[in-house]
């Protein structure tokens, strides 16, 4: 099946400096409506990615291709399969919603009328309806994030590429953009490109994830499998006679350390959920004091390969909160 995005040694040079170095993967599979996470601290690459794919920018070396075609090659091919949803502000402020979108429409091949048409679909669809004849200047950040949605999908392309769609949304636009993003790969079979600083909402919507580190690829990552092949971590306590509760643990591929007053740490293999230690407990005879536990997330798979998170102005470490001593 032919993959979504297919890059072979791609390298790309801007100026004397080389961003993408020899990058090589395949990610997505053509008409399967995924979607994919695109990760990597600032300076990593993501961006000069995103625009060699939109045909903006040439390889200095290997190739890049988007559903089949070269994307520097057969860039007409390329981007009328393709929707780009830009990190910036790239909307006209004097101009209506349902004007602009028309015209996007149009340059994306539709016919003037078809366009009309799907610009008012789309609008009612990301819900700016009500404010679709509204010039776009007057419109809230949220607003507009939603207005750059609807441009990037009023053709029906196959990928959609989006660039921080959820940057400076309050939690309820977010979660309704994120619905967004979900319903656009399940219910109508588009496959999405996720770039994002926010770890919890590529984890929320993608299927699998790419983190690029000084122009090459650090990780590459089915999010389901790397999700189920990760052991769960956990914190026990336990009051009563706990002399046995090493053999109970055993019998199910678990490893127990005890720390001494009823303080156990549990490792908990694969297929193995926390209803296990509940019935240990129980047949033990044991009250259960405190239970925490953890597995492998995305921010774990994040630092393993990139060495820290990524980080926006104003945020706090979770070093410097302990250090600081404050929540």
């Amino acid at each position: 099946m032919t993959p979504v995005i297919e890059l072979n040694n791609l390298r790309v040079k801007l100026g004397r400096r080389e961003i993408l170095k020899g990058v090589t993967c395949r990610l997505g599979a053509a008409g399967s409506g995924k979607a994919i996470g695109l990760l990597g601290p600032n300076g990593a690459g993501k961006s000069t990615l995103i625009l060699t794919l939109l045909g903006f920018h040439r390889p200095s070396g290997g190739e890049a291709r988007v559903l089949g075609f070269d994307c520097h090659k057969q860039p007409r091919q390329v981007k009328a399969r393709v929707g780009y949803m830009p990190e910036n502000e790239a909307l006209i402020a004097g101009m209506s919603a349902v004007r602009m979108l028309r015209i996007m429409g149009e340059l994306s091949g539709l016919p003037p009328r078809v366009a009309l048409e799907k610009a008012h679909e789309v609008l009612f669809h990301v819900g700016l309806g009500e404010a679709r004849y509204r010039p776009l200047g007057t419109y809230s950040l949220g607003m507009k994030q939603m207005a750059k949605l609807a441009q990037a999908i009023i053709h029906g392309p196959e990928l959609v590429i989006l660039d921080e769609p959820t940057n400076g949304l309050d939690p309820a636009a977010r979660a309704r953009m994120l619905k967004l993003v979900a319903e656009m790969k399940s219910e109508h079979g588009m496959n999405v490109v996720l770039c994002s600083h926010l770890l919890r909402d590529v984890e929320e919507v993608c299927d699998e994830v790419v983190i690029l580190k000084d122009g090459a690829i650090a990780h590459h990552a089915n999010l389901e499998e790397e999700r189920r092949a990760n052991r769960r971590f956990v914190e026990l306590e336990v009051a009563g006679d706990d002399g046995k509760l090493a053999a109970a643990l055993s019998e199910h591929g678990a490893e127990g350390v005890n720390e001494g007053g009823g303080r156990w740490r549990i490792v908990l293999p694969p297929g193995v959920g926390l209803d296990v230690l509940w019935r240990i407990a129980a047949r033990e005879g044991l009250d259960v004091r405190r239970l925490t536990h953890r597995r492998d997330s995305l921010e774990e798979i994040f630092l393993k390969a990139v060495g820290h998170m990524p980080r926006t102005a104003g945020e706090t470490l979770p070093e410097e909160v302990a250090s600081n001593g404050r929540l």
